[in-house]
């Protein structure tokens, strides 16, 4: 198959109404991401385009929860949502925005177009309509009680509570969210994008010469919209928050966000020609682009049967593939975030990342993981202990021990430089694992052209476990008590350490799509450029230059301990808890910046038995980077307490502080120490930490009431 001139890749835009969680990342953004890395080792031109998705009614809904406007909302989430897919190695070459002006004119633009081709139909149809408010209702904004459950609380497009879709129409009892009052039908006139006319163009194109290479999930989700019948879908729609149908006589009208959302790829990459000088045009009307899209299941209607017909209609390119993912549910439940059953990208970021040395390594280990287990074939699970088994068993014990074992004996058997290698002493075992190199850059290289990346990852981690093989057989630390005896020990020593040094370089090229920080870091090790890393070089066995002098060993990864995937554990119950408490207690919601926590009764509160406590000793947890055992004086008794402060205080400054403990919480035993009591911290926005103590001097053991 001839290699494309460029390529052209997107993953889907995220709602910037709030934090996305580890299974939008495993979706979308990291596929898209090791595929990108692997063309860009290849030299290939390709430019990845992703962005905020900023309007539609998740916007203004999210708002007035947090009591603020839209424009704060998405203000507040793009810059968050960007940096944590930086913190998490997501390299896109733009992060653009569809509330920015070059995107409100691309998809008007692009809307007026088809318009004045005939390309869309009007209709006019009667929709719910708030008197009150004066203005038509999106499916968010009603309310009433779920045919299905008998919930009160359902939503005009979902139930919430037994997760029906439902439409404003099946309500019992709508209500309009604005106002509190019965809505009423309303005549509305609309464009429509007539799908119905393009079945037999979606047809060929899907059915007839796409069902060998796409997935057969995709293909078969298409085939059965298609045979179903498609319908007209409405391009526009009664809102006051998106961008502005640039036609007279439709005042207080926008494009609906399925329409105006998937150029936002468009104008992405209308922004990042401009940002560098170049052209836009040939990446979406040139046929020698090769265009992928990277998105989830639940959107696969959109990219493969909708967005296309926008584009053909436009005169632009289609795309080659669609790799859509399945969904990863969590600890054996469907990952929500409404309901507090996720992982937020943010979370993990600031409780695994930002708080220790050398957190880029935490970060691969995400990657790694959710790579193992990715949703390609069908829906997936993420639990703690799958994550603390893939890191500990495989990069761990595998990929970070060879490379280990590989620089602790090349520093002690080859003087820390890479030794030559003895051509006439080469045997069966050395010439095995120099093609077991070159198989693997072929089988990699295969399945990444495939999509394959659960594949393509194992491969790699299957190298380095050959490796690990290859050097227990050679075994160089006996062979270096022969030295003396065996006129030939040094230069089989030579040979074996050759191998595994000229592996590891290969490995840090294979594994760098994956995980990207810790490829960089072994370049660090070897002393060599990151243009070590362009796949050109990957099956070779010259990357080492004989002579050259390494750096001394450092572990890439750390192992993950168990009272770590308790506390995850734990933690995900209570922010479940707390959310289905908010739920069922909906009156007393909080809307701001720090919600409070569900409403308790004074019973619940004397059961807790705080006290004042002065820490006498402190010190670090040996190999535990967050902990500190404090030696803590009650009067009338000393406790041990392990609080997870080391990254905020050092222990010399807290002694003599007075602290409030919670000092009837049932012992728990972390690192081999019994903790016995909780200090009680206060966190601000930053992060930062705060003790939580008297204002004056007060005896130790004092009651707090």
């Amino acid at each position: 198959m001839k290699t494309p001139k460029r390529y052209l890749i997107t993953a889907a835009l995220p709602y910037a109404n709030g934090l996305k969680h580890i299974g939008h990342l495993a979706g979308a953004y990291l596929p898209a991401d090791i595929y990108v890395r692997y063309l860009k080792a290849q030299q290939r031109d390709v430019v990845f385009v992703c962005g905020s998705d900023e309007h539609g009614t998740a916007i203004p809904i999210q708002a007035t929860k947090e009591g603020t406007t839209a424009q704060a909302i998405i203000d507040k989430y793009h810059p968050i949502i960007e940096q944590n897919f930086k913190d998490l190695g997501i390299a896109f070459d733009i992060y653009h925005r569809t509330s920015d002006p070059l995107h409100h004119e691309t998809a008007a633009a692009f809307f007026s177009n088809l318009e004045a081709k005939g390309d869309l139909e009007t209709k006019t149809t009667e929709q719910y309509f708030d008197e009150t408010a004066n203005t038509f209702l999106a499916d968010r904004y009603i309310k009433g009680t779920c045919p299905s459950c008998g919930n009160n609380e359902a939503y005009g497009d979902q139930c919430e509570k037994c997760g029906k879709t439902l439409s404003p129409e099946e309500l019992i009892n709508p209500v309009s969210t604005l106002s509190g009052k019965a809505p009423i039908k309303k005549s509305t006139t609309h464009w429509y994008l007539p799908l119905n006319r393009h079945e037999d163009f979606l047809r060929d194109w899907i059915i007839k010469e796409h069902s060998d290479d796409w997935r057969p999930a995709v293909v078969g989700q298409c085939k059965s919209w298609i045979d179903g019948g498609l319908q007209p879908r409405a391009v526009t729609r009664d809102l006051d928050w998106g961008i502005k149908v640039p036609i007279k006589g439709a005042e207080g009208k926008v494009l609906y966000v399925w329409f105006d959302a998937p150029i936002g790829y468009i104008s992405a990459t209308k922004q990042w020609a401009l940002n560098n000088n170049k052209d836009w045009s040939p990446y979406w009307n040139d046929k020698e682009t090769k265009l992928v899209h990277f998105i989830g299941k639940d959107n696969i209607v959109f990219h493969c049967i909708i967005f296309p017909v926008m584009l053909h209609l436009n005169g632009h390119i289609l795309p080659e593939n669609v790799p859509a993912n399945e969904f990863m549910n969590l600890e054996g439940d469907k990952m929500s975030t409404s309901k507090g059953w996720s992982i937020e990208m943010e979370d993990y970021i600031n409780k695994w990342i930002k708080k220790e040395n050398g957190g880029e390594a935490l970060a691969d280990c995400l990657r790694f993981y959710l790579t193992s287990i990715a949703p390609e074939s069908k829906d997936s699970e993420f639990t703690w202990k799958g994550f603390q088994d893939a890191v500990n068993g495989e990069l761990v014990s595998i990929f970070a021990n060879f490379i280990n074992r590989t620089w602790v004996l090349m520093h002690k058997l080859c003087n820390g430089k890479v030794p030559p290698i003895h051509q006439d002493l080469l045997d069966n075992e050395d010439l095995a694992i120099m093609q077991a190199v070159k198989d693997t850059t072929a089988k990699v290289t295969d399945l990444l052209e495939q999509y394959k990346f659960r594949d393509a990852q194992f491969e790699v981690i299957n190298l380095a476990r050959l490796g690990n093989q290859y050097m227990q057989k050679k075994e160089p630390w006996i062979v270096a008590k022969q030295i003396g005896t065996d006129p030939n020990a040094q230069a089989k020593i030579d040979n074996c350490m050759h191998a595994c040094l000229q592996l590891s370089a290969n490995l840090a090229i294979l594994i760098h799509p994956f995980l990207p920080f810790t490829a960089k870091k072994m370049c660090h090790l070897m002393k060599v450029v990151d243009k070590m890393l362009e796949w050109e070089n990957a099956g070779s066995f010259n990357l080492l230059k004989v002579g050259y002098t390494l750096r001394a060993p450092e572990l890439l990864f750390r192992k993950i301990e168990d009272e770590e995937i308790a506390a995850e554990l734990a933690q995900l119950q209570a922010n479940a808890a707390v959310k289905k408490t908010t739920m069922e207690n909906t009156t007393t919601e909080s809307t701001g910046p720090n919600p409070l926590k569900p409403e308790i009764v004074f019973d619940d509160f004397a059961k807790i038995d705080l006290r004042v406590g002065t820490i006498i000793e402190a010190k670090k947890v040996e190999k535990a980077d967050k902990l500190l055992e404090l030696l803590v004086d009650l009067g009338f008794e000393q406790r041990t307490i392990l609080s997870g402060i080391a990254m905020h205080f050092n222990p010399e400054d807290i002694v003599g502080k007075q602290v409030t403990i919670v000092a009837n919480l049932a012992p728990r035993k972390m690192r081999g120490i019994e903790s016995k009591g909780m200090i009680l911290m206060a966190e601000d926005a930053a992060g930062k930490l705060y003790f939580v103590n008297p204002t004056e001097g007060i005896a130790p053991g004092s009651g707090i009431s």
